[in-house]
């Protein structure tokens, strides 16, 4: 499944003075891991951002933002973001910063063993 690859630009420059990311092919998209956890992505047209779960409801009544529901079920904590909710780069810069900030307090997920 392809990805906005004008959008994946958008990130890489936006966390290319960050130390310790990592772009992974995942949920047919793209992810960036930052720290080795999932930070922000892309599926299909749609920045993924993983924030707050205390923000969730919040977040949500933004323009352009609703709850990721990729499995058919709704993940707090977990928002998608139309064209809408970031044309410009106010809007995009906010919706990352809320996804840097929530980073250092977010839990890896469990590797994988091998």
């Amino acid at each position: 499944m392809p990805y906005d690859e004008k959008l994946a630009n958008r990130i890489r420059e936006r966390f290319a003075s960050l130390d310790n990311v990592e772009e992974k092919e995942m949920m047919g998209g793209l992810t960036f891991m930052y720290n080795d956890k999932m930070c922000v992505g892309i599926i299909k047209d749609e920045l993924m951002c993983r924030i707050d779960p205390a923000l969730h409801d919040e977040a949500i009544e933004k323009r352009g933002c609703r709850t990721m529901d990729f499995t058919k079920r709704p993940m707090k904590g977990y928002v998608m973001i139309d064209e809408t909710g970031m044309k410009s780069k106010k809007e995009f810069d906010y919706w990352i910063e809320l996804s840097l900030e929530y980073n250092s307090k977010a839990r890896a997920s469990k590797k994988k063993k091998k």
